[in-house]
């Protein structure tokens, strides 16, 4: 059986000198890159986040790194190996290229040396093997991003969410919100990541879906309020939203468009404030009927006067 060579180290874009610290870098940054949130339909996309994450499994572990680097320095001309059950007394075909994914997501050269679950007991060096060395693949970690309300934000409690995976599938999930969550915040779910022994983990980045009426900085929020200039004359009292239903409040005499009134402690978990921004509702000419217009004009004339 011929099966193509990876050099892992090109994979990764690290030097085969390059420490652990180096490689997990190089890793974190490509991986970023070729995700396939970020690229959905990207078959190539995706099959590059695959090769990535198999280097990143053999570099990242000193003891199949130095079992991989056993390859020495003529493994462009071809080596002996012995591999998993299945693939004894094989000459493998050093030729650089891809080499097709097998079981899962691990390629057959990976598989080769190290089994289908990436434990040491499955594939053999003919120069001293791997021994009786076992280990089972963690899954992979998974991460997705959720949109929520500002006042599911505000008030916290459980969440269904529905998340469409590789290949098509949906996956449910009922999450308990923290009250006050930041948006940006990051929530692990222990084992609802890929299968594997044991399971990874599940990372969901929670982010504050459009409101209709409040914008958000932070823990602050904001909404804007239209007042009649005869209210923002003489003051008024105004029902405003809130995360937590109308409230009154009262609009002092003169107040300015564009002024901002704070309502303490109303943001999202109570960590904020609420900003309630005034605007004047300044009538249209097109609207207005003879009467009011000739009103205005009276009274233009008497501000002009200083009356």
């Amino acid at each position: 059986m011929s099966v193509s060579y990876k050099d892992y180290y090109k994979i990764l874009e690290v030097e085969r000198t390059a420490t652990t610290e180096e490689i997990d870098k190089s890793y974190k940054k490509l991986a970023r890159k070729y995700h396939p949130d970020l690229n959905q339909g990207d078959s190539k996309a995706e099959e590059k986040f695959k090769e990535v994450n198999e280097a990143h499994e053999v570099l990242k572990d000193p003891q199949k790194r130095k079992l991989y680097d056993q390859l020495g320095p003529n493994w462009k001309d071809g080596q002996n190996f012995q591999g998993a059950p299945g693939f004894e007394n094989f000459q493998f075909n050093f030729q650089g290229g891809q080499g097709g994914f097998g079981g899962g997501d691990f390629s057959d050269f990976f598989e080769m040396l190290f089994g289908q679950h990436g434990g040491f007991g499955g594939g053999a060096f003919n120069n001293g093997g791997f021994g009786g060395y076992q280990r089972q693949r963690k899954g992979h970690d998974v991460e997705a991003t959720v949109q929520i309300s500002l006042e599911e934000a505000h008030k916290g409690g459980a969440k269904h969410f529905t998340l469409n995976q590789q290949g098509g599938e949906t996956k449910s999930l009922n999450v308990n919100i923290p009250a006050g969550i930041k948006n940006g915040a990051k929530l692990r779910l222990a084992g609802q990541g890929r299968a594997g022994t044991p399971n990874g983990d599940l990372y969901l980045t929670v982010q504050y879906a459009p409101h209709p009426k409040f914008k958000s900085d932070g823990f602050d929020i904001s909404c804007q309020m239209f007042i009649k200039p005869a209210e923002a004359v003489f003051g008024t009292k105004l029902r405003v939203p809130t995360l937590e239903g109308e409230v009154e409040l009262n609009i002092p005499a003169g107040i300015k468009s564009g002024k901002k009134l704070r309502l303490k402690g109303k943001g999202i978990g109570a960590k904020g404030d609420e900003y309630v921004v005034i605007d004047i509702d300044t009538p249209s000419l097109e609207t207005m009927g003879e009467k009011e217009k000739s009103l205005w004009k009276e009274l233009a004339g008497l501000t002009a006067q200083g009356e």
